[in-house]
């Protein structure tokens, strides 16, 4: 809140709820349900970084009907949450860090449900660890034959930076791409900028709003450039 505040000055609107305890993912539908209201939802996790085209991700709300994930195909599955589809991509299995992998595809953090997720969150059994988990939320619409798996496919790396080395190697991957090139990865003032959500008088404010700095000095080259 302190970082974005309202989203005005980068053209977003942005709106807060608090998770008072670590009570579980899936509770989030339960605190969003007025903001929900009745529409399809989707939950994206703060610690996945996604880095190319995101299609694959309109794609999957564009198509969904129950519940739609995604799977990233990984060389050691061993180390996630694993999902089997078939060739519908319908998904017959999921399994946390299986021993034995039923596929190469892993599940990013980022999900897409119908508005029946708010009630089968509230009808939730905390897990062992008095959590409602959002795991759980995917079984109810595997169970139903309502889980889809929408391929995330080749150019588009995801990162999950949940650990510090994990974040350490996001942050060494993200160097070298802003050294090689000079563009900068996720700067949210320049994509509103370049995406018409501000004017440039707009980004002119922001940029003097901060101090002198390489990141200052990076937006005065976009505006320069612009």
């Amino acid at each position: 809140m302190q970082l974005f505040g309202n989203g005005s000055h980068i053209g977003l609107t942005i709106q807060y709820a608090l998770q008072e305890a670590p009570r579980g993912i899936a509770e989030s539908f339960i605190i969003g349900e007025k903001f929900i209201n009745g529409d399809d939802v989707a939950l994206v996790l703060g610690d996945n970084i996604f880095h190319g085209s995101l299609k694959f991700f309109y794609e999957g709300i564009k198509k969904n009907k129950g519940a739609t994930i995604f799977g990233y195909q990984v060389n050691d599955p061993q180390r996630y949450g694993i999902v089997e589809f078939d060739k519908e991509g319908t998904a017959i299995s999921i399994e946390e860090k299986p021993e034995f992998p039923k596929s190469n595809f892993a599940v990013p953090g980022v999900y897409i449900y119908n508005n029946e997720v708010v009630e089968i969150s509230k009808n939730l059994k905390p897990s062992a660890r008095g959590e409602l988990e959002i795991t759980d939320v995917n079984r109810e619409y595997l169970e139903k034959g309502n889980l889809k798996v929408e391929k995330i496919g080749r150019g588009i790396a995801w990162l999950d930076t949940g650990t510090p080395e994990a974040l350490l190697q996001a942050s060494n991957f993200f160097g070298v791409i802003e050294q090689r090139q000079g563009l900068k990865v996720g700067c949210i003032e320049e994509i509103a900028f370049r995406m018409g959500f501000i004017n440039r008088s707009s980004l002119e404010q922001l940029v003097n709003s901060f101090p002198k700095c390489s990141y200052r000095e990076y937006l005065e080259r976009v505006l320069q450039e612009s």
